[in-house]
């Protein structure tokens, strides 16, 4: 797994833009940046499970293009197991 992966991780879901904390965004947004694409499909794995309830000011955008990048994408166990607005986009975009 990448470092990248393993820092967004640590940092868990993407957050709100109810109320945002600017460090973590940015933390959040460098370790995006980091990524080496593409991810393999373990990161892919571990990806998924970051979307928060919202874009997170388009934060989420730069997470799902990642995740597609994953050479077994779509991941079928993925898309089975998830629910929620993101996961509903990555199904729908890998129809």
């Amino acid at each position: 797994m990448q470092d990248a992966v393993r820092d967004l991780v640590k940092l868990g879901p993407l957050p709100s833009i109810v109320s945002p904390d600017v460090k973590v965004l940015e933390n959040i947004q460098e370790a995006l940046s980091r990524l080496e694409k593409p991810v393999s499909d373990e990161d892919a794995r571990a990806l998924v499970g970051l979307f928060g309830p919202d874009d997170c000011f388009g934060l989420a955008w730069s997470l799902l293009h990642a995740i597609e990048t994953a050479p077994g994408w779509p991941l079928k166990d993925v898309l089975d197991a998830g629910n929620g607005e993101w996961i509903s986009r990555l199904k729908q975009r890998a129809e």
